[in-house]
């Protein structure tokens, strides 16, 4: 029987990597290959992407049968004549979308006419619910990899709940129709072969000024995750933010380290002194655009969403996509490529909102110093500081390089000496921002 199950299982994958594989490896770009030595030890995940025949069309989710997440984002305003953005993706075009608004008078909604000057990134993911198999196997596993005891039910309950959007089968071809602050509706998807859709669409109603919500119509909560999107104007300041070690408390690269940081914690904890900067840089910027730009899987959103509701200000929480096929792809997305990821995420971020002020936040453990100090040079003016948390205490983190002067002048070469700066106290931080922010008015 487990012979048979093993060729069936065996047959599945050669039919889906035959089908749709390299739709799945040109969906996700930025997911990194799964080492062998991961792969022998961590479970396999092959199940979460269904076969998918070239024939299919894309039809609309099943409220009874598929989960929809809806990412957090920020809205924009649309480039102006002459405002030259070579790297400004396409806004969605409108026969794909079927935009319609609701008319103040009657109620009814009707076909949009114009549009209201902002554009927004949809990003939304989309699962078949219950359909991971081996749940409680993999919870098992995991359980003894991290030396759980057996009558801990807290934890396993944590784990099989945080496993959960790692192993259901992702949902390609398929759209979702969505309400925008209750007065516009848009279709998003179809979904790719990794079970994401990204579009950049126009809103064609007078959106309000500070933030508004989105949520998938025929999927209501807990399945259906609505979005809130911040507006954020021309002018102003931004603020680009790691996650692991610079907000919250990660201090490990090892492998089990990692899973369980991700899986057993009940509470993350946060980085001591880091809520307080970031109440404190969202009072004197005046509520700045925050992207929490982070090289995890975006299986870990409504985890790491939590958190950031806990700790920090709302923000566009930006996410690698994840093609790989095992559960050691969460250690390789934290350690494999990230400036590359970094870089064109942060090339989107200027697309987007390029006559802004930013401050960048980062640490010492990856690749934040490298690209923070990369896309000052290409973008002259738009980055006013750079912030470097030093991490230390991490066993498998080589210090003496990582914290290295020397590594930190060619991170920042030809930057003015005053616009980085090192640290190990937020307060630190939180003086310098003010000093800078008095010197640019």
């Amino acid at each position: 029987m487990n012979f048979l199950r093993e060729v069936m299982d065996q047959g599945r994958r050669v039919t889906v990597d035959v089908l749709n594989g390299g739709g799945i490896d040109n969906d996700s770009p930025w997911s990194p290959e799964v080492p062998e030595d991961l792969r022998e030890w961590l479970p396999d995940l092959f199940d979460r992407f269904p076969i998918v025949f070239p024939w299919h069309h894309p039809t609309p989710v099943d409220p009874a049968l598929h989960t929809v997440w809806l990412l957090d984002n920020t809205a924009f305003r649309k480039p102006k004549p002459g405002d030259n953005r070579p790297d400004l993706a396409d806004l969605q075009d409108a026969n794909a979308t079927d935009p319609k608004v609701r008319t103040e008078s009657s109620g009814a909604m009707k076909p949009a006419q114009e549009s209201s000057g902002w554009a927004v990134e949809f990003v939304a993911c989309y699962f078949i619910k219950n359909s991971g198999k081996n749940l409680a196997h993999i919870v098992a596993e995991i359980s003894h990899q991290l030396n759980v005891r057996d009558e801990d039910i807290a934890c396993k309950k944590r784990i099989a709940s945080r496993l959960e959007p790692f192993i259901d089968s992702v949902l390609p071809k398929h759209t979702v129709r969505i309400s925008i602050q209750g007065r516009e509706e848009q279709t998003l998807g179809p979904s790719s072969h990794s079970g994401i859709s990204s579009s950049l669409n126009e809103i064609h109603f007078a959106p309000p000024l500070t933030a508004m919500t989105s949520n998938p119509l025929t999927i209501p909560p807990p399945f259906g995750l609505p979005c809130t999107t911040v507006m954020a104007d021309e002018q102003g300041w931004g603020v680009i933010s790691d996650i692991d070690d610079t907000i919250k408390i990660t201090q490990s690269t090892d492998p089990l380290g990692v899973l369980a940081n991700t899986f057993t914690v009940e509470n993350p904890a946060p980085v001591a002194g880091m809520p307080e900067l970031y109440a404190h840089l969202s009072q004197i910027l005046a509520q700045p655009p925050f992207f929490y730009l982070s090289a995890s899987p975006y299986n870990l959103y409504s985890f790491l969403r939590r958190f950031r509701d806990h700790h920090y200000p709302q923000g566009t929480i930006i996410l690698r996509d994840a093609s790989w096929q095992n559960l050691g792809g969460l250690v390789a997305s934290l350690n494999q490529n990230t400036k590359a990821y970094k870089d064109d995420r942060i090339t989107k971020i200027h697309s987007w909102l390029p006559h802004r002020r930013f401050f960048c936040v980062g640490d010492s453990t990856q690749s934040d110093p490298e690209a923070y100090g990369e896309a000052a040079r290409k973008y002259p003016g738009w980055i006013k500081g750079i912030f470097i948390r030093k991490v230390s205490g991490i066993a498998q983190l080589n210090e003496k390089e990582k914290n290295s002067d020397e590594r930190f002048e060619r991170a920042f070469q030809g930057l003015d000496r005053e616009m980085w700066h090192v640290f190990t106290d937020p307060a630190e931080v939180k003086e310098r921002i003010e000093e800078l922010v008095v010197r640019q008015r």
